[in-house]
């Protein structure tokens, strides 16, 4: 490896984080530049207000952007759960960006040399900071256009910027060499989303134990490379940065040894705590004189949240069925053609409650194939059609979806619903799925586990759960639109 070579890899986030700061300012340098254009560039040179005119302004805005970027954590090094915290930073940080420069421009308009009152006690801060912006100068629409711009401009270069990050810890750049403490389910349980989530930055480079006979043995394909007092010697010779802690049936004495030995080597940890699952919930930490409290923070959803959900899916859903009629009526034609029986495939789904309905999918099986049998888990499944195959790839035999959320069964995003008899055998965990109106997409759907079954996946639906909002599945929305152009469906 050359040296280059080595110091990237040495330096991977500091590297990573200056070029995303770089390519941040390019975007909304272009970003303003486009709406310039759009609003005053086109225009007559006569009536045009001249670039120029909007150099300071345009400064601004790019400084008090980065400023926003950094304070909704868009330059961490830790990602959330498929990028959907960064993507809902992003509207945030612009949506704040706005209203600080335009506080700016009033402030500016008010600040003159012949003000009085308040504004006349800011007059020497407007000198100090001697910005040569004239409010009356410029066009507000212009203004406003760039942050429309930037907005689309920032999310779609991020969504770029992500997925190179991918590519790149795929192969091995940039990746964190880290140890599970613990080979127990919870320890497993790790592994599989290292193994499943690759882009996560992190290479799992085996277990350690407290127990002396599993050292040497194999976890589907990790080893178990030594005991806890090995962890001196593997921590130096593997060159790990981060130690998983998963011990959350452990004594709390042992597991506070544990934590002490981590800190005298000075290697950073992060240990996952006992009752983890009642983390998935939003949870309050409270202090009863010195002794900490969990509680699990109710979460209700408002009025205008969910009259904003149910207009926004009443909409799409008219939208799809009445100007997509045409997408209704070909695949309806082909599976006739191809296959006999009925162009829909109808079966009784569980929704929000419990509550049994007839969910609506365009029939992409013979029809003599069981309902109840696993689904494909190859495109040269026998029992797909070859129409079939197709719109399963594109998930378009989901349109008729569309039906049920316009009956108020289904909402446009949410977990998927799952057949009766599977929910019979739900425990008390996964029957949490049940607490939100089931999806037509949701983040499982987009995730690197949609090719598993959708009640081993529960982090993503509680996820979704505790944090849902309008933003959220405008976020789930746009991911999906990708996932679809893309043909990542289902087989």
């Amino acid at each position: 490896m050359t040296r280059l070579g080595t110091y990237i890899r040495r330096n991977f986030e500091p590297l990573l984080l200056s070029v995303q700061v770089l390519m941040d300012v390019a975007v909304l340098a272009l970003a303003m530049l486009c709406a310039w254009w759009l609003r005053e560039g086109i225009s007559s040179p006569d009536t045009a207000t001249p670039l120029i005119v909007y150099r300071e302004v345009f400064s601004i805005t790019a400084a008090v952007c980065l400023l926003c970027f950094h304070a909704f954590g868009l330059y961490s090094p830790i990602k959330s759960l498929l990028n959907v915290e960064e993507f809902k930073g992003i509207a945030k940080a612009t949506l704040v960006s706005f209203f600080v420069i335009h506080a700016l421009t009033v402030f500016l308009r008010g600040t003159t040399q012949e003000a009085e009152g308040i504004y006349g006690m800011l007059v020497p801060l407007h000198e100090a900071i001697d910005l040569d912006v004239n409010p009356e100068a410029y066009s507000r629409i212009t203004i406003v256009l760039s942050f429309v711009m930037i907005l689309a401009f920032i999310t779609a270069s991020r969504f770029i910027s992500f997925r190179v990050i991918q590519r790149l810890h795929r192969r091995g750049i940039g990746n964190r060499n880290v140890l599970i403490c613990g080979t127990g389910p919870t320890g497993r349980r790790l592994q599989r989303k290292f193994m499943l989530i690759p882009t996560l930055g992190l290479n799992l480079m085996g277990f350690a134990t407290d127990k002396t006979e599993e050292v040497g043995s194999t976890i589907d394909r990790s080893r178990v490379l030594g005991t806890f007092e090995d962890l001196a010697y593997l921590l130096g010779e593997l060159k790990i940065s981060e130690v998983f802690i998963a011990l959350p049936e452990s004594k709390e004495e042992d597991v506070m040894g544990l934590l002490a030995e981590l800190d005298r080597l000075g290697v950073p940890y992060h240990v996952v705590p006992r009752f983890y699952h009642l983390m998935t919930h939003r949870v309050r930490i409270q202090s009863l004189d010195s002794i900490p409290l969990i509680s699990r923070m109710e979460r209700r959803s408002g009025f205008l949240a969910s009259a904003g959900k149910r207009l926004l899916d009443v909409l799409i859903s008219l939208t799809v069925l009445t100007v997509g009629a045409a997408f209704f009526i070909v695949p309806m034609i082909m599976i006739k053609r191809e296959s006999p029986g009925s162009a829909f495939f109808i079966q009784t789904r569980v929704g929000r409650n419990g509550k049994r309905f007839r969910m609506f999918k365009f029939r992409t099986m013979h029809e003599n194939s069981s309902s109840a049998a696993p689904s494909p888990d190859s495109p040269f499944d026998p029992r797909v059609t070859r129409i079939g195959r197709f719109l399963r790839r594109y998930s378009l035999d989901e349109l008729p979806n569309f039906i049920n959320v316009l009956k108020g069964e289904m909402s446009l995003v949410g977990p998927r619903p799952e057949m009766p008899f599977i929910v019979d055998s739900y425990n008390s965990m996964q029957r949490e799925r049940l607490r939100a109106k089931p999806g037509i997409t949701g983040l499982w759907q987009i995730s690197y586990a949609r090719g598993e079954a959708i009640h081993e996946n529960l982090d993503y639906d509680l996820y979704y759960i505790e944090n849902q909002s309008l933003l959220l599945d405008m976020v789930i929305m746009t991911l999906t639109l990708f996932a679809v152009v893309k043909g990542s469906g289902a087989y």
